[in-house]
């Protein structure tokens, strides 16, 4: 579920930033899943404000250009070289900052920088209305009336804020399934009401007024069990149309699509009370009747969507006098909804048993936004409200009046919980004695009262919105949830000592994995002597760790020392196995080096650790009928290391080049901010003095430092129901930026929807100019709630495309 942060302050104060609104909704047990910024028009109006000009002359060079200073706030007046002919001293003007990114209204964004113009210093610039997107006029620049709201803000505010266009934030909350009391604006801001000790402002409807009753309809309910209250009312002389930008704004926020303004109004207020609502057609309401009831077994019905389907008995349906016109609580009839010729509507309100309304949904596989809420169940005593809300937001944006007295079906209300406790079991469950006033107050921010109070406890009258609040312990949650699970300390019976430990790491286990993954990827495991020869150290003297451990009594020089590195254990391997004629080779190793550092003039400290290494030269396969050899390359073993690390599940790491002395070149992947492995081709020199001649691609783990990251949690989730999108873009870049810089930002850019980002072409040449190269990157986007659309996904990519050449300069070629 999205809620929009600026909504939210609609119904409560909110000094708070998003972040910290976040954390405490994920205290109440509304967990917070993501946090996205949402701007009101592209770029947000950021490094755009209030000015006004101080001073206006003539350019000396240019007849059509001005030179002004222009006051924005800041501790000098700002330089501005304007060609604007209606610039003057003394305006209120809009500034774009030097380091702002303006998106004009045609044309492509471009950054503002400190420029010269005909030898005049400009450091800003004053904006025309389609210069920052806001009109598509260019005849001057925006000049703010000086009597209006722009006098009453200091130089230097956001123009965002002045054109009422700040950015919103919307928050992503993981709802569960006992939380639909949460699944609206109001029912997120009720959990912060009682959290953060603030009233709520609930929307008025004292302006509601029945202007007539010339368009009243007979309303009957013939299965007041699947829908034990219903609520309607007629609207004429409607203007079908656009909706306002608030309107559109509003829905946007939540990733809601506009439709129309009759239509925008019922997805307002389900999402911003929680009561779903439905507007029909009122001159297509045969018979001026709406019959609520179920219809024979195998009935047609045509569905918004265009499908036919096949109704069950137990299928509650929205009927007139001839015909089924909805399907109750889940969707809409395909000839019975608002088009650009309705003018007056029958807008419905109802409760609607959410066993019915899941059976139904099942049945049909059909999931929308009122069939979400009704399956859980909503607030029975919100419903003739938020029918009024509606009526009186569709008078305000689509003209209209009240044609009809309000209808409201309800033979039998629906009764609060009531639910015995006791305080000693507040105690008990929570761990802690809290204060029963404290306890009081918590409940009664929760709308939950308290009756037949004693000295043991109380009778907790709980409002039937809140369907997962029907025993004792319920309500004891509730209080801590409020409370705060971190104001409970760890209990003294919690002691350490009485916690029973986790399995530790076993090195043998994970070795074994290990030898498994790669033995059954062609490689083979090598036991090698943990001495060697004194020129091996020597020639990487300037990357090893520490000094020689030197045997006192060698049994021969060439034996003499003990290794600090498996990279010539291997290559000794390889070499005597190549004399063998065995040319194509794969080999791992788990061995210990040795080093000493000396602490002080009389302490010498003795180092031992466990490295792992890998080893590959040759083809990478033998040659046959179906191809040619072919030799293997670097990527050969960057896949094989990657293997290993995805059996440690070690995602997160940084890269570096790998240490020059031992690669020609290569990577080091490094993890809290050590290096991790080294990967690359060795270099020459090194190969050679062992007498190998063709090249080798090596790896060097830190096993110990591997076997600390390792990890045996596994999260399971469904297969998403909803496919993966793919597209594509060519970037043109400077050749120091890698891939891993495209891939981090593009992470940090797009969290909800990007699956993942992979490369499939490098090009360099002489046309994309010196010091470029080009990346082709493919880019899988997908949503697990609902199939993208090709807005949201022209969205997703635009916001991409605009960070990397933001962030990295890139040209994106089409």
């Amino acid at each position: 579920m999205e809620v929009s942060y600026k909504w939210l302050q609609e119904f409560i104060e909110l000094p708070e930033s998003p972040e910290e609104v976040g954390k405490i909704l994920t205290a109440t047990g509304l967990e917070v899943e993501g946090i996205e910024k949402i701007d009101a028009v592209p770029g947000g109006l950021s490094g755009v404000v209030i000015g006004q000009v101080l001073t206006c002359s003539k350019h000396p060079d240019a007849d059509k250009l001005s030179l002004t200073t222009v006051d924005v706030g800041a501790e000098q007046p700002l330089p501005i070289v304007c060609g604007a002919p209606n610039v003057a001293a003394g305006q209120k003007v809009i500034v774009a900052l030097v380091g702002a990114t303006l998106y004009p209204s045609a044309g492509e964004p471009f950054q503002i920088k400190k420029a010269k113009i005909r030898g005049a210093a400009s450091e800003g610039m004053i904006c025309a209305e389609d210069e920052i997107g806001l009109g598509t006029s260019h005849a001057g620049i925006i000049v703010l009336d000086p009597d209006g709201p722009a006098s009453q803000l200091p130089n230097g505010t956001p123009a965002a804020r002045y054109f009422n266009l700040e950015s919103d934030y919307q928050i992503a909350i993981g709802l569960t399934p006992n939380r639909i009391d949460a699944a609206s604006h109001y029912g997120t801001a009720r959990d912060l009401k009682a959290v953060l000790k603030r009233p709520l402002r609930l929307p008025s409807v004292d302006a509601f007024a029945v202007a007539g009753t010339d368009l009243t309809l007979d309303v009957h309910v013939e299965d007041t069990t699947a829908c034990p209250r219903y609520a309607g009312v007629t609207l004429s002389g409607l203007t079908v149309g656009e909706s306002p930008d608030w309107l559109k704004q509003r829905l946007l926020s939540i990733g809601l699509n506009p439709i129309n303004n009759v239509v925008d109004v019922t997805n307002y207020v389900c999402h911003d009370l929680g009561q779903p609502l439905h507007a029909f057609d009122a001159a297509r309401i045969a018979g001026g009747k709406v019959i609520v009831k179920t219809l024979p077994e195998g009935t047609p019905f045509i569905t918004l969507d265009g499908v036919e389907r096949k109704l069950t008995a137990t299928d509650l349906m929205i009927c007139d006098a001839e015909k089924p016109m909805c399907i109750a609580g889940v969707f809409g009839g395909q000839y019975s909804g608002v088009s650009a010729q309705t003018t007056s509507i029958f807008l419905e309100s109802a409760y609607f048993s959410p066993t019915s309304v899941r059976k139904t949904a099942q049945h049909h596989g059909l999931k929308t936004d009122a069939s979400f809420r009704f399956e859980r169940g909503i607030d029975p005593n919100i419903t003739v409200f938020a029918l009024k809300r509606a009526a009186l937001l569709i008078q305000q944006v689509a003209g209209g009046t009240v044609s009809s007295a309000v209808t409201d079906i309800y033979p039998d209300p629906i009764e609060s919980f009531r639910v015995p406790v006791r305080y000693r079991n507040i105690d008990r469950l929570i761990g802690i004695k809290i204060d029963h006033s404290e306890i009081h107050r918590i409940l009664e921010a929760l709308d939950i009262q308290a009756e037949e109070k004693t000295d043991a406890g109380f009778l907790a009258i709980v409002p039937p919105y809140r369907v997962d609040v029907t025993r004792e312990a319920d309500v004891v949650e509730e209080i801590l949830r409020i409370y705060g699970l971190d104001n409970v300390p760890l209990s003294v019976n919690l002691a350490a000592d009485s916690l029973s430990e986790f399995p530790k790491t076993d090195p043998d286990q994970w070795q074994s994995r290990v030898g498994q993954l790669l033995a059954a990827n062609g490689f083979y495991e090598i036991l090698t002597l943990s001495l060697t020869r004194p020129a091996y150290n020597d020639a990487i003297r300037s990357s090893l760790p520490g000094e020689d451990v030197t045997l006192l009594n060698p049994l021969s020089e060439e034996l003499s020392v003990m290794r600090q590195t498996l990279l010539f254990s291997a290559l000794e391997t390889l070499l005597y196995n190549q004399n063998r004629r065995q040319k194509d080779l794969k080999t791992f190793e788990f061995g210990k080096v040795y080093h000493k550092v000396k602490l002080d003039d009389s302490t010498t400290k003795y180092v031992e650790r466990i490295r792992m290494s890998l080893a590959i030269l040759g083809n990478q396969q033998p040659e046959n009928w179906l191809q040619k050899a072919q030799p293997v390359a670097f990527h050969d073993l960057a896949t094989a290391v990657q293997r290993i690390l995805n059996l440690f599940r070690v995602k997160a790491y940084e890269t570096q080049p790998a240490d020059t002395t031992l690669f020609q070149y290569g990577v080091t992947y490094v993890v809290n901010k050590k290096p991790l492995v080294s990967l690359g081709l060795v270099n020459p020199k090194l190969t050679k003095l062992v007498d190998l001649k063709q090249p080798v691609f090596y790896a060097d783990f830190d096993w110990q430092a591997l076997l600390k990251l390792a990890t045996t949690k596994v999260r399971y989730e469904e297969v998403s129901k909803f496919p993966e999108v793919r597209r594509d873009l060519s970037l043109v870049l400077d050749q120091a930026i890698s891939f891993e810089q495209i891939s981090k930002l593009a992470r940090q850019t797009e969290r909800k929807l990007l699956r993942s980002v992979n490369v499939f072409d490098v090009y360099e040449g002489e046309n994309l100019g010196a010091g470029k190269k080009a990346y082709s990157v493919s880019f899988m986007l997908q949503d697990t709630t609902q199939t993208l659309t090709e807005a949201t996904i022209d969205k997703t990519m635009q916001r991409l495309m605009t960070a990397f050449e933001q962030e990295l300069g890139a040209v994106i070629r089409k």
